[in-house]
């Protein structure tokens, strides 16, 4: 029988490999909508966000969040979640004058097992 430790400790391993499954396969799904990757797993100021992508004038700060349900996975972008995010936008924005004149949203990529992924666009506020 299985240690709970090694087992538990498994299970976040697996957990954690899915996760950057959905973040490359929300990239490569916003890719083919014409988004171009600029940061994956950008860290700043205690926050992340998963993707930075860019079409245009438009810069996509995305979270990607992988659940069984695409129900699960937006109610996992709760208000901390949201708020470290944000921190790490704004880190961001501080480091890229440049990005100033460009429209900026706060999107999301759900991804569930046998569903398409789902882009929500807007999906949450970003801080200004």
């Amino acid at each position: 029988m299985m240690n709970t430790d090694a087992h538990t400790k498994r299970r976040r391993q697996r957990a954690l490999q899915w996760g950057h499954s959905a973040e490359w396969l929300a990239m490569i799904w916003l890719m083919g909508k014409g988004y171009w990757p600029l940061a994956r797993r950008y860290q700043g100021m205690g926050g992340e966000v998963d993707l930075i992508m860019q079409r245009g004038q438009t810069l996509l700060f995305v979270e990607v969040k992988a659940r069984t349900s695409r129900d699960a996975a937006l109610l996992a972008i709760d208000a901390g979640k949201i708020r470290k995010f944000n921190r790490a936008v704004e880190y961001w924005l501080m480091r890229h004058p440049w990005a100033a004149d460009h429209v900026l949203r706060a999107d999301a990529v759900l991804i569930c097992p046998w569903r398409w992924p789902l882009h929500v666009k807007d999906a949450f506020t970003l801080t200004e």
